[in-house]
């Protein structure tokens, strides 16, 4: 986009566009044709090459985090916290900024954002999913954070999902068991795919045949995962173990075992999936699960980003981090 068509619609010069981006004090502008400047750059999205060029000459040594709603929930506090601890060790700031999933508002914010110089931004997202990274960011130095960026252009970092659903599989077929069910998610996400892999993989070096009929999809909450492990649970010939798609879905399953009378680990394994300790170790018996690599991601982030400003030829890398084994009590061998 031009400085012209700002000044087209603003109603005034290409001059009065670049003296009032560019904040010339000696500018003589009056307050109200800097406002219209102002709300047209921001309606067009428009960042002044200047600017750019600034960002590049003279760093503020501030980043920005821009999510959906990793700061607003307590799912993913250890991204943010691993994303500033990075940046506190560099000797730079993080800014937080929360989205709330409303395009206008994040439009908004990122605008704020380049305003402010930022020297880069982390676009994040609460879960791993594939997602269009606004135009506005190319004009400076972006990661994308728990996700994949559909243009493969910019540099990313995000869970090992086969992985982690590899050795939750694992440590089930370790303790003895080969009648493995898998409550998996029916969300198009990278996860629901991943961990359906990684589960498979399992059970193939094991030489398990996969059964169909042991996995069932359903949304990943507790009430969700309560109907489908109960529906797995009720079968004649019911699986000895459990592998559900989240923690909150393990939940549910603790639940249909209790209604059916099952006891953990007595009558049935459970693995689940993230750690999110309220849920995992809150569960008696405690929940052995996979951890999410929140921090670990959030710290890789920041150094790839301030790698980026530093050196803008640094080569664009798609990272997958390890999703590492948590284990409690929810595992013994097959009684079956």
């Amino acid at each position: 986009m031009k400085i012209r068509t700002v000044a087209e619609a603003a109603g005034v010069s290409v001059t009065t566009v670049s003296l009032v981006l560019n904040n010339v004090a000696s500018a003589r502008v009056g307050a109200e044709t800097r406002r219209r400047v102002h709300e047209a750059a921001e309606r067009l999205g428009y960042v002044p090459n200047e600017v750019a060029r600034q960002l590049r000459a003279q760093r503020t040594n501030t980043l920005g985090l821009l999510g959906d709603e990793v700061t607003t929930t307590p799912f993913a506090g250890r991204m943010v916290l691993g994303a500033q601890e990075a940046a506190s060790k560099h000797g730079w700031l993080l800014m937080l900024l929360n989205t709330g999933l409303d395009p206008e508002l994040e439009r908004k914010e990122i605008s704020a954002l380049l305003q402010s110089r930022v020297d880069g931004v982390l676009y994040t997202t609460m879960y791993h999913r594939v997602v269009r990274v606004p135009d506005q960011l190319r004009t400076v130095p972006t990661v994308v954070l728990d996700a994949e960026d559909d243009s493969a252009d910019l540099p990313s970092v995000v869970p090992d999902e086969e992985g982690g659903a590899y050795l939750a599989t694992k440590e089930l077929l370790d303790h003895g068991h080969r009648r493995i069910g898998f409550v998996n998610s029916n969300l198009d996400i990278p996860a629901t795919s991943g961990r359906l892999a990684g589960y498979q993989k399992a059970l193939r070096e094991a030489e398990v045949s996969f059964d169909p009929r042991l996995v069932v999809s359903a949304h990943p909450v507790s009430r969700e995962g309560y109907a489908a492990a109960s529906e797995l649970l009720s079968r004649r010939e019911r699986p000895s173990a459990l592998f559900c798609f989240n923690d909150r879905v393990a939940m549910g399953a603790y639940q249909a075992a209790s209604a059916l009378g099952l006891r953990i680990p007595a009558d049935l394994s459970v693995v689940g999936f993230d750690d999110q300790e309220e849920i995992s170790e809150g569960l008696l018996p405690g929940l052995t699960t996979v951890a999410l690599p929140h921090y670990a991601m959030g710290a890789w982030a920041v150094d790839a980003l301030i790698a980026r400003i530093l050196d803008p030829n640094t080569p664009v890398e798609r990272a997958i981090l390890p999703c590492p084994l948590v284990r409690r009590e929810s595992v013994g061998p097959p009684t079956l």
